[in-house]
C-alpha cells in the first residue's frame, strides 16, 4: 500500500500528468435525475466529481492513496468555496458505511474486487456511477498502457447486475486531449421486473 502510495504522489507532483477536470459527463448530464444526500467519490484525485458534487448540494466523502492529490483537491475546494471531507485511503482499508450512500462515483479506477462493498455502501435507490478505460482494438491515446488495468468488453456490466442497469454504453470518446476506449455505467440500487424509471426526454441525455 505505501509503494502504490508512492507511486500515485510521484504521479501527481508531475506537472505533466494531466487528469480531466470535469465530472464524468454522465454524471452531469444526469445529475437532476438522482437522489440527493450523501455521495462518495471513490479514487477521486484531484475531486472532478467530489468538487462537482459538493456544489450541486451534496455532503461528500471522498477517497484516494494519494496525499498528492488530495493536496490539489483540497485547493480546488478552496478555490470554489465547497466543503468536502476528504479521506487518505487505500480501498483495502477504507470500510464505506452500509446504506451511507446516495450517489457512488468512480471514474478511471479498476475496482472490480471492490465493488461487492461499494454496492454496499449504496442507500436504497442510490445510484453508482462508474466510467474506466477499455481494452480496445481502436487506435487511442488516453489510458493505461497495460491491459491489467482495462476492462474486457462488458466486465462491469456482469459486475453490477445485481443492481439495475439505467444506462450503459462501451465507447471512444475524448478525455483530457486525447482519445480514449471508455465505458460508463449508471446504475441503481433497486430490483424487480417493475420499477420507476427516470424521464430524460428534456435532452439531458439520448
Amino acid at each position: 500500500m505505501t509503494d502504490d502510495r508512492n507511486r500515485w504522489n510521484e504521479k501527481y507532483d508531475d506537472p505533466g500528468f494531466e487528469l480531466p477536470e470535469e465530472p464524468i459527463p454522465e454524471l452531469e448530464s444526469r445529475i437532476e435525475t438522482l437522489p440527493d444526500g450523501r455521495a462518495l467519490d471513490v479514487a477521486t484525485g484531484t475531486g472532478r466529481n467530489a468538487l462537482y458534487l459538493a456544489e450541486q448540494g451534496y455532503e461528500v466523502d471522498a477517497v484516494d492513496v494519494s496525499d498528492a492529490a488530495l493536496e490539489r483537491a483540497r485547493r480546488g475546494a478552496a478555490e470554489r468555496g465547497v466543503d468536502v471531507d476528504w479521506i487518505r485511503a487505500d480501498l483495502e482499508e477504507f470500510d464505506p458505511e452500509p446504506d451511507g450512500y446516495d450517489v457512488i462515483t468512480v471514474s478511471f479506477f479498476a475496482a472490480l474486487e471492490h465493488l461487492p462493498d461499494l454496492k454496499e455502501a449504496l442507500a436504497p435507490d442510490g445510484v453508482l456511477v462508474y466510467e474506466h478505460h477499455l481494452r480496445s482494438t481502436d487506435e487511442v491515446d488516453v489510458g493505461p498502457s497495460s491491459k491489467r488495468h482495462r476492462y474486457r468488453s462488458n466486465d462491469l456490466l456482469r459486475a453490477c447486475l445485481d443492481l439495475t442497469i439505467l444506462h450503459y454504453e462501451e465507447r471512444v470518446r475524448t478525455v483530457t486531449d486525447g482519445t480514449a476506449a471508455v465505458v460508463t455505467m449508471i446504475a441503481r440500487n433497486s430490483s424487480g421486473g417493475t420499477q420507476s424509471y427516470p424521464d430524460l426526454t428534456d435532452g439531458r441525455s439520448p
